[in-house]
C-alpha cells in the first residue's frame, strides 16, 4: 500500500507522516481529530442508509403494528438527521484547519526562497521546484490541502470494505474474489499510466516558468517604456502564444495517457458488476432469497463495489498527491551550499574591528568556460574606503558578491579576521554588511518601513539617515511624509520615486542598518553630476568608522577613496590612490583621461549653447 515510488524521493507513508507532523507543529491537531470524527460519522451514516430499507421492508412483511412500524421509521429518520447534522458541522469546522496547514507550507516555501544559499537563486532545478511547489500550494484543491480529504475518504472506504466484506461472505466468498481481482487489475494499469505527469514534471515546470516570466515582464513598470518604444508587445505576445501552445500540446499528450487509464477502469468495472448482479438474480430465482435480503445484498454489493473502487481511486489520488507533496518537500529540503544553523556564531564587535582577506580567490560561474575572477589577493582593512573600478565585464560585481558572502570562491579563501567565512553561520556574516546594489527592491509599505526594513523603527534615526542621503526635502514635502506608501501594485495612493530618488532611499536603508561594512554598487548611477558630487562630499561622514567598498564606472568619483583597484578581465591590474594611479600612466590613467575629455567636451558644448 505504501511502497516507495521509484521516481519519487519520498514514499507515500513519509509524506503522510510529514503532513501529520506539520499539523501538530502548526497547532492544528484538530485537523486530525475532526477528520477521524468525519470518517466515523460517515461510516455510521452509510450503515444507516444500508439497513433502513431492508429493516422497514422486513417489518412490513412480518405484519408488525402501525405503531411499531412508525417507531422504527422515526428512529431511523432521527438517527440519519442527527448524524447528517453532526457531519455537516464537522466538515465546516475542518476547513480552516486544513487551510492553516497549507498556509504553513506556503510560509516554509517563502522562508526557503528568501533564505536559501544565494547560488540556489540561479539554479534552474531549484527555480523549477519552487515554481511547481507554488502551484501545489495555490488553492484548496491542491495536494497540500486536499490530501486530508483523501485520507479521510480512504479511511471510510477501508473500514466499510471490511464491514461489507463480512456481510457478503454470507452469500459466497467468491464474490469478493471476483470484485477484488477485477478492481485490482484496473487499479495497477491506471497507476502505471498516472505516473506520466510526475515523470515529466520538469518539462511542465519549464513551460510554466517561461509563461510566468513573460507575464511578469509584460506587467513590469520598469519595462513599460521599452515595450512601447520598441514595439515589443507583439513579440511578447508571440513568445507567450508559442509557449502556451507547447504547454497545451504537453497536456493533450498527458490527457491521452489518462484516457487509456479510464477505458481500462470502465472495462473491468463492467465485467465485475455484470458477474455479481447475475449471481444475485440466480439466488432470487433458484435459491429462494427473500425480498428484504435481496435488497440488502443488492445494495451491499453495489456499495461494496463502490468501496473497492473508492479504495483504489483513493490510493491513486493519494499516490498523485504524494508525488506533488514530494516536489514540495524536495524544494524545502534542497541542499544548502552555505552553513547556517550549524555554522560558528559570529558576534559583532562594538569597535567594528574587522578585516577581510581574499587569498588566491578565483571564481567561475556554473557552465562558464573561463574564470570571472582570477587569483585575487586583497585585504580590506578596518575603516578603509576601497574603490573598485573597471570596464563592464571586468568582474567588479562578482568581487562584491564574493566579499559579501553571496558566492563562495571556486578556488582560494575569504577570511574574516583570519577565519574562513565558510565556517561561520552565513546569516551572522550577512549582518556585518549594509549594501546598495544595482538591483534593489522597494517593499509595499511606508517610506519609513522601507528604510528601517521593519514595522518597529526609530523614526529619529530614519529621518537622520534620509537627511544624510539627501532625500529629506522631498519627503518632508509629502502630505504623509514618512508614512507615505510606496509600490502602486499594492497601494493605490502610493507615490513613485525617480531613479535617483530611489537610489538615495536605498542609501538611507543601508545607513539605517549601521553595519561595520558598507557596500555601494554604482549608488549614483541614476544621479546627475551635481547630485553625485553632493553625495560624495558627504561620503566620508556617512562611512566614518566603517569599512566600505565602492564600485563605480566614473573614475572621477573615486578620488576620495583611500585605495583604488583597477580590474580587467577578472584580475587586479593596478592598485593605489587616485594620484598614485595617475602617476603610473597605466590603464587607470588612460581611462580617466578618456572620461575627463568626455566631460570637458560636454561642458564646452553646453557653453556654446
Amino acid at each position: 500500500m505504501f511502497q516507495k515510488n521509484p521516481v519519487s524521493k519520498y514514499s507515500t507513508f513519509q509524506n503522510i507522516w510529514f503532513m501529520i507532523k506539520l499539523a501538530c507543529t502548526s497547532q492544528e491537531k484538530k485537523v486530525l481529530v475532526i477528520s477521524f470524527f468525519i470518517a466515523l460519522l460517515t461510516i455510521i451514516q452509510n450503515l444507516l442508509n444500508l439497513y433502513v430499507s431492508p429493516v422497514i421492508l422486513s417489518a412490513i412483511e412480518n405484519h408488525v403494528s402501525i405503531q411499531e412500524l412508525l417507531f422504527t421509521i422515526v428512529i431511523f429518520v432521527l438517527m440519519i438527521m442527527l448524524v447528517s447534522a453532526a457531519l455537516a458541522y464537522a466538515n465546516q469546522n475542518v476547513i480552516c484547519g486544513r487551510i492553516s496547514v497549507r498556509c504553513e507550507i506556503v510560509n516554509l516555501l517563502n522562508k526557503k526562497a528568501s533564505t536559501t544559499s544565494y547560488p540556489n537563486i540561479d539554479d534552474m532545478k531549484f527555480k523549477k521546484l519552487l515554481t511547481k511547489s507554488a502551484e501545489y500550494t495555490d488553492n484548496n484543491d491542491q495536494a497540500t490541502e486536499a490530501i486530508w480529504n483523501t485520507l479521510t475518504v480512504l479511511l471510510i472506504n477501508i473500514v466499510c470494505f471490511f464491514i461489507y466484506a463480512g456481510l457478503l461472505t454470507q452469500i459466497h466468498p467468491i464474490l469478493i474474489l471476483v470484485i477484488l481481482s477485477t478492481a485490482g487489475i484496473s487499479y495497477f494499469i491506471s497507476q502505471r499510466l498516472d505516473e506520466y505527469k510526475y515523470q515529466h514534471r520538469e518539462e511542465e515546470a519549464e513551460y510554466i516558468h517561461q509563461m510566468a516570466y513573460l507575464l511578469n515582464r509584460a506587467a513590469d513598470f520598469g519595462a513599460a517604456k521599452d515595450i512601447r518604444i520598441f514595439g515589443l508587445r507583439f513579440w511578447l505576445e508571440e513568445l507567450y502564444s508559442k509557449t502556451a501552445r507547447e504547454f497545451t500540446a504537453f497536456h493533450r499528450k498527458a490527457e491521452s495517457v489518462y484516457i487509456w487509464a479510464g477505458i481500462a477502469d470502465l472495462t473491468f468495472t463492467f465485467l465485475r458488476n455484470g458477474a455479481v448482479y447475475a449471481y444475485l438474480i440466480y439466488l432470487v430465482l433458484y435459491r429462494g432469497l427473500d425480498v428484504p435480503a435481496f435488497l440488502l445484498y443488492f445494495t451491499a454489493v453495489d456499495s461494496f463495489s463502490g468501496w473497492i473502487t473508492g479504495i483504489l481511486e483513493g490510493l491513486g489520488t493519494l499516490h498523485r498527491q504524494s508525488l506533488d507533496i514530494s516536489t514540495v518537500r524536495e524544494c524545502l529540503d534542497y541542499p544548502e551550499l552555505f552553513r547556517f544553523k550549524d555554522g560558528l556564531t559570529l558576534n559583532q564587535d562594538a569597535k567594528n574591528n574587522y578585516e577581510i582577506v581574499l587569498e588566491n580567490v578565483s571564481f567561475r560561474y556554473p557552465g562558464a568556460e573561463t574564470d570571472t575572477l582570477k587569483n585575487i589577493n586583497l585585504t580590506l582593512h578596518p575603516g578603509e574606503n576601497l574603490a573598485v573600478v573597471g570596464l563592464n565585464g571586468a568582474g567588479k560585481t562578482t568581487l562584491i558578491k564574493i566579499i559579501c558572502g553571496f558566492l563562495d570562491p571556486t578556488k582560494g579563501q575569504v577570511k574574516l579576521n583570519g577565519t574562513d567565512i565558510r565556517n561561520y553561520n552565513r546569516k551572522d556574516y550577512y549582518k556585518l554588511f549594509s549594501a546598495v546594489f544595482q538591483d534593489f527592491s522597494l517593499l509595499a509599505g511606508t517610506i519609513a518601513e522601507n528604510v528601517a526594513q521593519t514595522e518597529n523603527f526609530d523614526l529619529k534615526q530614519v529621518k537622520n539617515c534620509i537627511k544624510k542621503a539627501g532625500l529629506l526635502p522631498k519627503i518632508e514635502a509629502l502630505p504623509d511624509k514618512y508614512q507615505t506608501f510606496l509600490n502602486r501594485e499594492v497601494y493605490k495612493n502610493a507615490i513613485m520615486f525617480s531613479g535617483g530618488e530611489t537610489q538615495r532611499l536605498m542609501l538611507a536603508r543601508a545607513l539605517y542598518k549601521d553595519a561595520p561594512f558598507i557596500i555601494l554598487d554604482e549608488p549614483t548611477a541614476a544621479l546627475d553630476s551635481i547630485a553625485e558630487a553632493d553625495i560624495y562630499q558627504k561620503y566620508d561622514e556617512m562611512t566614518k568608522g566603517k569599512s566600505s567598498v565602492y564600485i563605480s564606472h566614473r573614475l572621477a568619483s573615486t578620488r576620495f577613496c583611500s585605495r583604488i583597484l583597477m580590474l580587467e578581465q577578472g584580475e587586479i591590474q593596478e592598485e593605489g590612490t587616485h594620484e598614485e594611479l595617475l602617476r603610473q600612466s597605466g590603464k587607470y590613467a588612460a581611462l580617466y583621461e578618456v572620461q575627463s575629455k568626455y566631460y570637458r567636451e560636454g561642458d564646452g558644448e553646453n557653453e556654446d549653447k
